[in-house]
């Protein structure tokens, strides 16, 4: 999805480290409107090439007082100011607009974090819907706050504290709120931001999933030339089942699939998926089987990033073999390879604003971002970078891909590797996880609430626990079932089962998975803890 397609009524907001961040581009997609997220301290060129109607600048967890507080770039205010591009600064975002601006900003006398009432001082601008004196709740998280504002600027909104929550400067086309609308803790937040989209800046709510497909095709074709092949690397999952649906309604039988069994999939997945793409998708696929290919290179590896990062080459490596054979039937190599990247994989393979860093501070290394070998000799193609989870199943199901595909819970490219804690070749380890997880998901199916779940699946950890099974003493493996939900995975809470769920759950393990004694479950929400353990 090119950006310049929709470029012009973009909204682009500039990241200065916020948690909720992913939730204002989430917010505003979700009005029809197109958003894109790039670092708040990005080049000036980056963002009038993409030339926005409104930029946002994004809450952060920094004070505009530190000398390494981020920063927009130099030219920024007056190329918006004019250009007549509206900017709204949230959190963070008002206070270096403010600062930046010639205002002050300094250490409230009372902090506000969590729910806060505010009042609306002038109904105009930002709050032109409101009367004055109208009251809504808000999410408050600052230490900081404006004390003095810029010449053009005045107050609309404060706290019941008195601490400046809104303020604009309508001639310049410059707002700012102190409090986050993106979160559902401001319940008029939503509408807050469609008023001032809408209303305020005169943006279209014109982008459409049919839109994003139709761009995406013809993306595809201008990328790959009329006598190309591409290869597409399908795991069985929604992302590269879809971004292999929407390659092959592009260019047709030049699309050439391949299913790697790694060695690393669930309890009969290979079969399953298979027989999947041939009966319902009628997707050309040659299925690889690469298991001792993949578990020799694993063995003894206890380290998660390290795991993934072989896990990555060795793909990379058969990617490469399968397009060398290729070239020997059709006399051409492959030149690309499509790839079901998603946006939140992008967002978390880049480096914080703020942090000093240019290489990535990595929550987790994707083996479809952040691990590809630097001799790759394939070039990427990677329709849905762009999109969330749920904006992928919503293409889908234009593509027409059958539904309860499209339902499928997430499943991480690296496989039970991850699910695996230490070393994936040790014992009997991938065989435990795959009943465990086998029984787990079948419970979840039967008990009719799968759908409710983002995502779920079972962990094995290499530690044995005492048990008596049989009346004897055992000293068997413990595993933890992990189960969230969730809109697009950057954050997660976990589902609350019913205690006669999991008491049939856990005997159903423990008397059907020889090895495992004692089952656990996760009930960390993300974060603080990522969804998969490694």
């Amino acid at each position: 999805m090119d950006p310049q397609a929709v470029k012009s009524d973009l909204v682009l907001i500039l990241d200065f480290g916020s948690q909720y961040t992913h939730l204002i581009t989430r917010r505003i997609r979700a009005l029809s409107v197109f958003s894109l997220c790039i670092s708040g301290t990005c080049p000036l060129s980056s963002i009038t090439s993409l030339n926005p109607k409104v930029v946002i600048l994004s809450g952060g967890p920094h004070s505009v007082h530190s000398n390494d507080s981020p920063s927009f770039a130099d030219g920024f205010v007056d190329w918006a100011q004019s250009n007549g591009v509206f900017v709204l600064g949230i959190c963070y975002g008002l206070q270096l607009l403010v600062q930046r601006l010639g205002g002050e900003v300094r250490v409230g006398e009372k902090q506000e974090y969590g729910r806060m009432d505010i009042a609306v001082e002038k109904n105009c601008g930002i709050f032109g819907g409101k009367k004055v004196g109208d009251k809504q709740v808000v999410w408050m998280s600052h230490g900081d706050e404006a004390a003095r504002l810029p010449d053009g600027f005045e107050v609309v909104a404060r706290s019941q504290q008195g601490a400046v929550a809104a303020v604009e400067d309508r001639d310049r086309k410059f707002y700012g709120l102190q409090y986050h609308p993106e979160v559902t803790h401001s319940p008029e937040g939503m509408e807050t931001l469609r008023y001032f989209l809408f209303d305020v800046c005169g943006v279209n709510a014109g982008w459409k999933m049919e839109d994003v497909m139709d761009e995406e095709i013809e993306v595809i074709n201008n990328t790959v030339a009329p006598d190309d092949h591409v290869i597409c690397a399908l795991s069985g999952g929604v992302d590269s089942t879809v971004a292999a649906t929407l390659v092959h309604k592009a260019i047709g039988d030049r699309l050439h699939c391949v299913f790697v069994d790694n060695g690393l999939l669930r309890y009969k997945e290979r079969e399953r998926v298979m027989e999947t793409f041939e009966r319902d998708l009628h997707l050309p696929v040659t299925c690889v089987d690469a298991s001792e290919q993949f578990l020799s290179k694993l063995k003894g590896v206890v380290d998660p990033e390290m795991k993934r990062k072989i896990i990555g080459k060795e793909f990379i490596c058969i990617f490469d073999a399968f397009a060398h054979e290729l070239e020997q039937k059709l006399g051409k190599k492959p030149a690309f390879l499509v790839q079901g990247t998603l946006y939140p994989d992008v967002i978390e393979s880049c480096p914080p604003p703020g942090s000093g860093r240019t290489h990535s501070h990595t929550i987790k290394s994707h083996h479809n971002v952040g691990g590809l070998p630097k001799d790759m000799k394939l070039k990427l193609i990677e329709p849905l970078k762009l999109l969330f989870k749920d904006e992928v199943r919503q293409l889908g199901r234009i593509l027409k891909v059958p539904e309860p595909f499209l339902k499928r819970h997430p499943f991480p490219g690296p496989g039970l590797a991850v699910r695996v804690l230490g070393d994936v070749t040790e014992g009997n380890a991938l065989d435990i996880v795959r009943q465990v997880d086998e029984i787990f998901i079948q419970s979840i199916k039967d008990a009719g609430i799968y759908d409710s779940i983002w995502q779920a699946f079972a962990v094995f950890l290499p530690v044995k626990s005492v048990g008596v099974q049989g009346d004897q003493r055992t000293h068997s493996y413990v595993v933890t079932l992990r189960a969230v939900t969730s809109q697009d995975g950057m954050t997660a809470d976990w589902y609350c089962f019913e205690n006669s769920f999991l008491k049939e759950v856990s005997q159903k393990i423990c008397n059907n998975v020889r090895g495992v004694n004692r089952v656990t479950l996760d009930i960390t929400s993300k974060p603080p803890s990522t969804i998969e353990w490694e």
